[in-house]
């Protein structure tokens, strides 16, 4: 296979280092195997993902073309390691010398690529049962938590995302899904800055791992 060679730092934000570009590109390279590209297949390599409870839905996120800041829409076939990059770029940490309007816009990359996440119709709207089930399907992740729990928390989640978007809604309107207005208002007060981790590929030096 031709070799990959890692980009100019210049092509990437300026928060990230040298150092820290030729890590993610080590990373790419084991992940594509060396190859020019990474497929979906090449993430069944990777063992923390195996049993992640929305695993499908973190590679979906990884493909698709709103995230890879495209214009069309659907999924990619294939990633090359500029793609990634903008993919991992979501995952960066707050710079300390980053202000009010800087932080309000990176905030808002990250909760973009997490409605995503949620959006898996790519059609603009999250349904209150499809943002139920997915934190249903978070919660079932966590061994110590009875099933029947989680479905309550679930059901409160859910009830608690209706509360704030279907509140404020007239008698007459039609209740369509959760648009990403509402979904930034369901995530005030809450750090999304440095919740957005990416354990599965041990990106210590750009992310916040738990």
């Amino acid at each position: 296979p031709r070799e990959l060679t890692p980009p100019s730092p210049l092509s990437f934000p300026s928060t990230v280092t040298s150092e820290q570009i030729e890590h993610l590109h080590r990373r790419f390279k084991q992940l594509s195997r060396d190859q020019l590209t990474i497929r979906k297949e090449n993430f069944d390599s990777i063992p923390d993902l195996e049993f992640n409870p929305i695993r499908g839905k973190i590679v979906h996120a990884f493909f698709d073309k709103r995230n890879l800041r495209q214009e069309s829409d659907g999924l990619a076939d294939e990633i090359n390691f500029e793609d990634f990059l903008t993919i991992m770029s979501y995952f960066r940490p707050i710079e300390m010398n980053m202000d009010e309007e800087q932080l309000d816009r990176f905030r808002k990359e990250k909760l973009k690529f997490l409605f995503h996440m949620y959006d898996s119709d790519h059609d603009g709207k999250i349904t209150l049962q499809e943002y139920r089930n997915v934190v249903e399907e978070l919660l079932s992740g966590n061994p110590h938590l009875e099933k029947e729990s989680a479905r309550s928390i679930a059901d409160g989640a859910m009830m608690e995302a209706a509360s704030i978007c279907v509140g404020q809604m007239g008698p007459d309107q039609v209740y369509e899904g959760i648009t990403f207005e509402d979904f930034l208002k369901m995530w005030q007060g809450i750090d999304i800055e440095t919740k957005m981790h990416v354990r599965f590929l041990n990106m210590d030096t750009i992310a916040h791992c738990y």
